[in-house]
């Protein structure tokens, strides 16, 4: 059977980044590839600059399950703006705010956020899969759930796994110890019956979604577009 390196992610809060624009930082409610690969790479000691790094994470294949519901979390912040008039080309935001003195505009902003979250990984098809489960257990950096202010709340339980599929290996995945599993709460996670799993590889049933989330260049944030097969709960009983 093949090999799955299976892991957990826990965390209060979580974001997982939505198209971005100016005035809006949205959020999917579930890690794309590029977070669990950019996770991965933290946690491996992987810089942004490290283009021989940055392709060995690119051999890897991912499914998310999402374990619990997630409750939308919107945050506001306010944001000083340079005019272009006041400064063309600047080498650094600094020397634009410094530029522009006291031409200095202010907007609110928003970041979207989930609360509570809890999501089995199962990554496949990459290279020295012990090295990555050991770098789970020890990351290099600090690892997070999207953001820095999203830290995580239990260990990730890393363990290679053999199993016929993404979702068979995704139910052997480890929940925290703290949460309750007997069934009588509400928002008891069960990792045999996730409520959304989302895959690199087809697994029957579902939809098809495209996300802009395959990292291109780390050092100019290029990302391209995949195809993702997503299918609820109810769809895999």
């Amino acid at each position: 059977m093949p090999e799955y390196l299976i892991f957990t992610l826990v965390a209060p809060m979580g974001s997982f980044g939505d198209l971005a624009g100016h005035e809006r930082r949205g959020s999917h409610d579930w890690p794309g590839r590029g977070a669990i690969l950019g996770l991965i790479g933290a946690s491996l000691g992987i810089r942004r600059d490290n283009s021989t790094g940055q392709a060995e994470l690119g051999l890897w294949q991912t499914a998310i399950a999402k374990l619990m519901p997630s409750r939308p979390l919107r945050d506001f912040h306010t944001v000083q703006t340079v005019p272009s008039a006041t400064s063309k080309r600047p080498d650094t935001r600094r020397s634009a705010v410094t530029a522009a003195g006291q031409k200095i505009n202010t907007i609110i902003t928003q970041r979207d956020y989930h609360m509570d979250c809890v999501f089995g990984v199962a990554v496949w098809g990459g290279t020295d899969a012990p090295a990555v489960e050991n770098a789970l257990r020890k990351p290099c950096f600090v690892p997070y759930l999207g953001r820095k202010s999203c830290p995580l709340s239990a260990p990730m339980a890393p363990k290679i796994v053999d199993a016929n599929a993404p979702v068979a290996a995704l139910r052997l995945v480890t929940l925290p110890p703290f949460w309750p599993r007997d069934g009588t709460g509400n928002n008891a996670p069960d990792s045999a019956r996730p409520l959304l799993i989302a895959s690199d590889a087809p697994f029957g049933g579902g939809r098809v979604e495209t996300r802009w989330d395959v990292p291109i260049d780390r050092k100019v944030w290029h990302f391209g577009p995949r195809q993702v097969h997503v299918s609820t709960g109810r769809e895999l009983e």
